[in-house]
């Protein structure tokens, strides 16, 4: 049996532990600053929310999820983050979270939950391509640092 619930202070070691693993998995690196605000952002529950999945009192997935508005729906509920420790893959652990995440966001007034993945993460978007629906959006980032030599110009410059 899975059960989904708020993180709790004890389980800071373990949720560290699959949130390293979930930045590694899109080969990212964070400095320990980086860890430290996102569990304090999690724990508050102001902006930044969290739930985790234990089987056996073990918790072996995580999800952060946060709410935004929009000027054409009620609001929208992203959700940012989705791991599951490999040694339980296909065991409904990401169903159980994002349908807790779904939740969660019918309950705050939401209009709906969407998220995100790489093209080229195969397993997952099977697993999504049954619980949500594909839109066909491209997402595009602006990085919004100092600018660097390498930058093609002011947004809107063809």
């Amino acid at each position: 049996m899975i059960e989904i619930r708020r993180f709790e202070a004890g389980d800071r070691a373990r949720w560290e532990e699959l949130f390293r693993a979930y930045i590694g998995f899109y080969e990212r690196t964070l400095d320990d600053t980086a860890y430290d605000r996102a569990w304090r952002e999690i724990a508050s529950g102001a902006r930044l929310h969290g739930l985790g999945a234990w089987i056996d009192e073990e918790l072996v997935g995580i999800t952060h999820f946060l709410v935004h508005p929009s000027s054409s729906e009620p609001d929208l509920c992203y959700l940012e983050d989705l791991f599951t420790d490999p040694t339980v893959r296909g065991r409904g652990v990401a169903t159980e979270l994002i349908g807790a995440v779904r939740d969660w966001a019918r309950e705050q007034g939401c209009g709906s939950v969407y998220w995100q993945t790489h093209e080229s993460n195969a397993v997952a978007r099977r697993l999504y391509d049954e619980v949500a629906t594909f839109e066909g959006y491209v997402v595009y980032t602006l990085p919004v640092g100092e600018a660097s030599a390498g930058d093609a110009g002011t947004v809107g410059e063809r």
